[in-house]
């Protein structure tokens, strides 16, 4: 009896197997263009970005909609700062907003990419990972009235360190943010190779988590350098966490884009328009968010990701990096 049913077992096995095997091989075969893209999803129009489903059954349209914002500091603080947004996306799309505070930047990805994350903002480096393996379409960035944005990355140190260019992190103790992390990784692994000086080879890197873990990390000891994202840095300094004289910024790079915001790829069309729609109107005057990033930003910007993320995705390239789901579980903080 027992040999009968391990037989049975194995094979309703084989049989599951080749019907995947089946599926996915039929479902290669009906997407002409994917890219970079996971198996699951196709880019037929060649934008880098995830198709919105054909067939309309395949269209997601909740009651609730869950939105997060990247996990800079601490998430909690950040669903006060979006209170006023929210209530302006949930009237324009007629739907319930819930906050979703991700602890790490693989916890928003793993979330979207599992159906219960909707909208979001999501970090610079992180949003590569969200449109390749969550279906995640970015559509717009916080920005200046002029239509500029940006931010830099900022190596810093101590005051008093004797650390004064690049070259001098041989043999230091380094604190790098996460491996997706744009500034806080992936950049000064191309940036600084080029400038004679490779990341895990010439210093030890240890990787803090967040951005303001590095910030905080250097101007107490703990690391005795880091490279950071100057935006978290400003912010960090305007609301007195840190003490602007506790540190040097001893190199910086040209501008990258900031947190991208946008949605999953399969919500209804209308859903979608009417999503993209509250970003692009909504007035900051008086909100939560001018009085967080009103030094840096007073509106939200129609951006692409085959545009505006191209620089980001070089640099990425230039790493070898893979999108996968180890590469997503390394996305989750290190301490």
């Amino acid at each position: 009896m027992g040999r009968q049913f391990c037989r049975a077992a194995s094979s309703i096995a084989v049989v599951l197997s080749l019907l995947l095997l089946y599926s996915l091989t039929s479902w290669a075969a009906e997407c002409s263009n994917r890219g970079d893209l996971d198996v699951q999803f196709c880019d037929e129009n060649g934008d880098l970005v995830a198709d919105t489903p054909k067939e309309s059954s395949e269209w997601l349209d909740p009651s609730t909609l869950v939105f997060s914002y990247t996990p800079v500091e601490d998430p909690t603080v950040y669903e006060n700062v979006f209170t006023e947004f929210m209530k302006y996306l949930s009237e324009k799309t007629g739907k319930r907003v819930k906050w979703y505070g991700a602890e790490s930047y693989a916890a928003q990805v793993e979330a979207m990419r599992s159906g219960r994350l909707h909208v979001a903002g999501i970090s610079t480096g992180p949003t590569v990972f969200g449109v390749n393996l969550a279906g995640y379409v970015p559509m717009s960035i916080m920005c200046k009235g002029d239509g500029t944005f940006g931010y830099k990355l900022q190596l810093i140190t101590q005051k008093d360190s004797d650390i004064k260019e690049v070259k001098d992190l041989k043999g230091r103790k380094v604190a790098h943010v996460t491996p997706s992390s744009n500034s806080g990784n992936q950049a000064p692994r191309a940036l600084f190779k080029n400038m004679g000086v490779t990341p895990d080879v010439d210093y030890e890197v240890n990787y803090s988590g967040k951005h303001d873990n590095s910030i905080m990390g250097v101007a107490n000891g703990d690391y005795e350098a880091a490279p950071i994202a100057s935006s978290v840095l400003d912010r960090m300094i305007t609301k007195g966490v840190v003490n602007r004289d506790d540190l040097n910024i001893i190199w910086e790079s040209d501008p990258f884009p900031t947190t991208s915001y946008g949605f999953v790829y399969n919500l209804k069309p209308e859903l979608q328009e009417q999503i993209r729609e509250a970003f692009l109107t909504f007035d900051w005057k008086g909100s939560g968010l001018e009085e967080e990033f009103g030094k840096q930003a007073d509106k939200f910007c129609a951006i692409t990701f085959e545009k505006e993320w191209n620089p980001i995705r070089i640099i990425q390239k230039e790493n070898n990096t893979v999108y996968s789901q180890e590469a997503l579980n390394q996305m989750k903080v290190k301490k």
